[in-house]
């Protein structure tokens, strides 16, 4: 490395915890520690960490490109990042470790050794833009919210299947907002089938729905299926809510999902 480097530091990350290795360039010795992957704990660490070297550069190797541990570390100009691939952590280890047993102490030691004997070959950790930064947290943000759509659509679906099954028939897209207000107005099938055929029309024409057939007023109050209907999914958007405490209703998941 062409940067002395007072400490160099080995990250084995997790959810909970991070086990740390440290190599002090001056005493060439090995120190481990555990702290928790709470923000301010990383914080704490850190400061202890300016306390004993003050503001000379401190190396560290973790496996990570981005996520909350880089993006707390990165705001301290004394640290330098070296964000290394896990398969080579794995394939390091396996050709050293007679084992081959995963043990956070001991990958977070590997990403010291990768750092000293193989600096050439690592490169120091580069922050994106701020816009490219904000577009990555939108774009994971969305996929967690699609996911959650689909979990509450297919939850949904299964419930109305046992005491509602028409209402899957009537509707192409389970996950538009006519479909979670219709639930709404007409819960059951009685429901929706005590509702006159203006009401009904009035409903669909509000959501801007496109029939692919015209409404059949022999539906009222006798029949028992409808045309398939077809909403625009650009004239009603779906909102979807992230909750970690879901119900076992119905109408709980409804509300969710609107």
């Amino acid at each position: 490395m062409d940067t002395h480097f007072v400490a160099l530091i080995g990250i084995d990350w997790a959810d909970r915890k991070h086990d740390i290795c440290l190599y002090d360039s001056t005493t060439q010795q090995y120190e481990y520690t555990v702290i928790s992957a709470q923000p301010q704990d990383i914080a704490d660490w850190v400061h202890q960490l300016q306390h004993r070297y003050g503001n000379s550069p401190i190396a560290i190797g973790l496996e990570q490109k981005r996520g909350p541990l880089i993006y707390t570390l990165c705001q301290y100009e004394n640290l330098v990042l070296f964000p290394i691939n896990p398969r080579t952590v794995a394939n390091y280890r396996r050709a050293f470790q007679p084992s081959r047993a995963k043990s956070d102490p001991v990958d977070a030691k590997l990403l010291i050794d990768l750092l000293r004997k193989h600096s050439d070959k690592i490169q120091p950790w580069q922050p994106a833009s701020v816009p490219l930064r904000a577009l990555r947290q939108w774009t994971e943000s969305r996929r967690i919210l699609v996911g959650e759509k689909v979990r509450l659509t297919n939850r949904i679906t299964a419930a109305l299947k046992n005491f509602y099954p028409q209402v899957l028939d009537w509707f192409e897209d389970k996950d538009t907002q006519v479909f979670c207000d219709f639930l709404t107005l007409y819960p059951n099938l009685d429901a929706a089938q005590s509702a006159s055929a203006d009401e009904l029309t009035r409903f669909f024409k509000s959501h801007h729905v496109v029939r692919r057939t015209a409404i059949r007023t022999s539906f009222w109050p006798n029949s028992n299926c409808w045309g398939a209907i077809d909403p625009r999914p650009w004239d009603c958007p779906t909102h979807a809510v992230v909750s970690s405490n879901t119900g076992h209703s119905t109408q709980s998941l409804i509300a969710q999902a609107q």
